[in-house]
C-alpha cells in the first residue's frame, strides 16, 4: 500500500467508493490512457462505466438519484480518476459543477427535471463564462440575453467550454439589462438545453469543432456561439436574473478543489512513475535511485505530493463544514497546480530521453500538468482571492 496521499478519518462507505474507483482506473483506464489520448479519442466506454458506478451522481441527493456524498469524498474520487488520465475526470468535472450549481441555486422544478436524470448522466453538464475576448474579467462579458416577452433572445459567443459538444446542458453566463450599477449584477445564467454534437445543434446555437489543445485531448473543448437564441425566462437558474455572477462564483469555488485534485492526481502518478523507472534504470553499476541527485529529486516530489493533498482535503472538508472556503480553495489549487507542474518535470528529467518519447506516460503528463496552471483561475488570480480574504481577516482595527 502506498503510504502517499492518505487521508486520515474516512468513513467505511468512503474507503470502499475509494477503493472500487482506484481499481476501476488501474484496470479500465491506465492502460488504455495513452492509446485514447494519442488518437484524441473520446473515452465513451470509460465515460459509462462511471456512469454504472454512479459517478455521476456522487455529490447529487439520494432524494433525486444521486449517491448524496461528500465534496472530499467527490475530490478523493477525482484525485484517482486524474491519476489515471486527467481528461477523463474532465469529463464529470463540469458536470459536476452544474449539478453543484442546480442543488443549491436551482427552483425545486429545475431539480426536479434535471438532477435524476444527472445522477444516471442521461444528462451530462458543461458550462462557460469565459469569451474569446475575455479572461479572468468576468464582468466584461458581451454575450448578452434580451428580454422578448416570455423569452430571451441571446447573442455573442462564449470559449472554452470543456465538454461543449458532449454535454447536453450548459449553464451560460451572460449579461442581462437589470439596471443595476454594479456590473455584475447584470449577470444571469441560463439553463441551455441543447442536443449533443457539433456544427448547428439547435436554431441560433452552433458548437464548432473542437478546438486542438497541447494536451487534455480526448475530452471536448469547443466554443459556443448565439446568433438570436430563444430560450424561455424559466431557463434563469433560480428563476431570479441577475444572480448569475455569485452562482457562478459558488460553482467555481467547489470547482477549485477539483482542480487541486486533478493536479493531485497527476502529481500522484508522475511520482509513481519516477520512483519505479529510477529503481530500473542503472547506471554506474547501480540503480539511479541510488545516486544521490536523484534520491533527493524523490524526497522533494514526494513532500510535494503529499503537502498538495492535504491542503486539498482541507480546502474540501471546510466546504462540507459549510464554511466559507476561498481563501483555502485558492490555496491548494494554487499550491496543487504548481507542485504538479514540478513533479511532473522532476520525473520527467528522471526519465531522461526516454521521458520525450511518446511511448512513455510521462511524455502525456508532461502535456497535461500545465492546463491546470490555468483552469479555474490562474496562480496570480488565486494570489488576489487569497490576499483579499486575508486582508479581510487580519485587517487593523
Amino acid at each position: 500500500m502506498a503510504r502517499l496521499a492518505q487521508t486520515a478519518g474516512l468513513t467505511e462507505v468512503q474507503e470502499e467508493i475509494l477503493s472500487t474507483v482506484r481499481d476501476y482506473v488501474d484496470k479500465e483506464i491506465i492502460p488504455h490512457a495513452q492509446e485514447l489520448e494519442h488518437a484524441d479519442e473520446y473515452p465513451q466506454e470509460i465515460v459509462d462505466g462511471m456512469k454504472e458506478m454512479g459517478l455521476f451522481g456522487l455529490m447529487i441527493p439520494e432524494e433525486y438519484g444521486g449517491l448524496g456524498e461528500s465534496l472530499t469524498t467527490y475530490a478523493l474520487t477525482v484525485e484517482q480518476i486524474a491519476r489515471g488520465w486527467m481528461s477523463v475526470s474532465g469529463v464529470i468535472n463540469t458536470h459536476f459543477i452544474v449539478a453543484y450549481m442546480l442543488i443549491h441555486h436551482g427552483t425545486e422544478e429545475q431539480k426536479q427535471r434535471y438532477l435524476p436524470k444527472m445522477a444516471t448522466g442521461e444528462i451530462t453538464g458543461s458550462f462557460s463564462m469565459s469569451e474569446p475576448e475575455l479572461g479572468s474579467d468576468v464582468a466584461a462579458i458581451k454575450t448578452r440575453a434580451t428580454r422578448d416577452g416570455e423569452d430571451y433572445v441571446v447573442n455573442g459567443a462564449k470559449m472554452w467550454l470543456t465538454n461543449g459538444g458532449s454535454s447536453n446542458l450548459t449553464a451560460v453566463l451572460v449579461k442581462t439589462d437589470e439596471g443595476a450599477e454594479k456590473p455584475y449584477q447584470n449577470l444571469t445564467t441560463l439553463l441551455v438545453e441543447k442536443p449533443r454534437g457539433f456544427g448547428k445543434v439547435a436554431e441560433g446555437l452552433s458548437v464548432p469543432g473542437k478546438i486542438d489543445k497541447m494536451g487534455y485531448k480526448g475530452v471536448d473543448t469547443t466554443e459556443m456561439v448565439f446568433d438570436g437564441f430563444r430560450i424561455p425566462q424559466t431557463q434563469v437558474l433560480g428563476e431570479l436574473p441577475g444572480k448569475g455572477f455569485a452562482q457562478m462564483m459558488d460553482g467555481v469555488e467547489v470547482g477549485r478543489v477539483n482542480v487541486a485534485a486533478r493536479a493531485c492526481g497527476i502529481a500522484i502518478r508522475a511520482f509513481e512513475l519516477g520512483i519505479e523507472y529510477s529503481q530500473q534504470r542503472s547506471t554506474f553499476g547501480k540503480p539511479i535511485a541510488q545516486h544521490q541527485a536523484i534520491a533527493f529529486k524523490l524526497a522533494e516530489m514526494a513532500t510535494k505530493v503529499e503537502a498538495a493533498h492535504l491542503m486539498m482535503v482541507n480546502a474540501a472538508r471546510l466546504k462540507d463544514r459549510g464554511q466559507r472556503n476561498d481563501v483555502e480553495a485558492g490555496m491548494a489549487k494554487m499550491i496543487a497546480s504548481e507542485y504538479c507542474k514540478e513533479v511532473t518535470e522532476e520525473s520527467f528529467r528522471i526519465h531522461g530521453g526516454y521521458g520525450y518519447s511518446k511511448e512513455y506516460e510521462i511524455e502525456r503528463l508532461m502535456r497535461e500538468a500545465p492546463f491546470l496552471l490555468i483552469g479555474e483561475g490562474t496562480s496570480e488570480i488565486q494570489k488576489t482571492i487569497i490576499s483579499r480574504g486575508l486582508l479581510k481577516d487580519y485587517k487593523l482595527r
